[in-house]
């Protein structure tokens, strides 16, 4: 569903009611300009304690007076359960504008209901906790959505594969695509705040001690974070939905779906055939691409045979590195030829967070006590 928000408040939209509550933070007197923040403490977060992050700008307008602006950053599931391992529906969206209208309201800002309803979006992060009590872990999940050849879609300008294979994401200016091991990102956050993924943890950390002593559970969260207005239309176009990019109208389970298996989609059609077929031996193997891909001839047949014995050792970014001092069209081409070969039908690694997708289920941490072991018990049992 939806988890962070970044809204931008122009003049007549909010009123500040105390400034001092403010810090200032830059000014630049020369190009008639000013800003002042206001976020939530550590010691705040711990304590249970969560506020929206603040950003107050006063700059020169045409006319040459001061015109402010209000950009307010925050995930509203933090803001209402206190944690994102709960997911929020639709249902939550009249308690969710309530909560932070009074939160704002303690900060020293003032925004009408209506207003704050139908504030425009500038940012919006969407994104799913998706469960594994089978064995599956997100290691796993992430070793094979790193093999996808993202890199090769023209508005991706770098890839990011770190944690010891426990978080992936791709990103351009406009937008990031994550996959990261939750529990572990809570584990990065406890040791540093800087070493995780997410902000604003120390709010949820208190969740460890649910969490440290589990039987067979772990979670994979994706996350599509659209950082700009731009993207946000140009997505929700892509996803044929025609809304206004308002809080109202993106606080929606139904778009929060549309746009993760978009991205999902995306990656799984950068997934080559190959790295998913299993034969039994290199025999079956040519034996499969000559009989499937009658038109092939022998030469790519006997070049896709070899990159599918390369990929049995090395991943196909690994490769693309290691071939780096060739010709770039060359892999293009091979890497084209790879994507069009047919093969036996194989499950893709990644159908469990389909299935998640699909079926888009609300998480509660509550729904996984029964995995959760009491201590004393499992002493006793030891």
């Amino acid at each position: 569903m939806l988890d962070t928000i970044k809204i931008s408040l122009g003049k007549g939209m909010f009123m500040i009611t105390d400034t001092t509550l403010f810090q200032r933070e830059k000014m630049n007197a020369s190009r008639g300009y000013f800003t002042l923040v206001q976020n939530p403490t550590t010691n705040e977060l711990k304590a249970g304690i969560y506020k929206p992050r603040l950003t107050l700008t006063k700059r020169f307008n045409y006319s040459g007076k001061f015109e402010p602006t209000l950009s307010i950053e925050l995930s509203l599931p933090k803001l209402l359960f206190g944690n994102n391992f709960d997911e929020l529906t639709n249902e939550n969206f009249a308690e969710v504008i309530t909560l932070l209208q009074s939160k704002l309201k303690e900060m020293g800002v003032m925004v009408f209901t209506s207003i704050l309803e139908n504030a425009p979006i500038s940012a919006i992060h969407y994104s799913k906790n998706i469960p594994l009590t089978d064995g599956t872990t997100p290691h796993y999940l992430i070793s094979k959505i790193k093999e996808a050849n993202i890199e090769l879609s023209l508005d991706v300008n770098q890839t990011d594969y770190r944690n010891d294979g426990h978080s992936y994401k791709w990103h351009s200016n406009s937008y990031e695509v994550a996959f990261y091991d939750k529990l572990k990102d809570y584990e990065m956050a406890k040791k540093s705040e800087k070493r995780a993924i997410e902000k604003d943890n120390s709010i949820q950390l208190n969740l460890f001690k649910k969490l440290e002593n589990r039987q067979r559970f772990e979670v994979l969260r994706i996350e599509v974070r659209l950082n700009r207005r731009q993207k946000i239309k140009q997505i929700l176009k892509k996803i044929d939905t025609q809304v206004e990019p308002t809080l109202k109208e993106l606080f929606n389970q139904e778009i929060a779906q549309k746009v993760l298996i978009h991205y999902l989609d995306e990656l799984e059609s950068n997934r080559l055939p190959l790295l998913d077929y299993k034969p039994s031996n290199p025999k079956a193997l040519l034996s499969e691409l000559i009989i499937n891909n009658p038109k092939l001839g022998i030469l790519k047949t006997i070049q896709l045979f070899g990159l599918k014995t390369v990929f049995n050792e090395v991943p196909p970014r690994e490769l693309r590195a290691m071939l780096g001092s060739y010709s770039q069209r060359s892999w293009y081409r091979l890497i084209a030829e790879a994507k069009k070969v047919m093969l036996p039908a194989t499950k893709s690694p990644l159908s469990l967070v389909r299935e998640h997708l699909t079926r888009f289920e609300p998480l509660k941490l509550v729904d996984f006590q029964h995995l959760m072991i009491n201590n004393d018990k499992y002493q006793q049992y030891d």
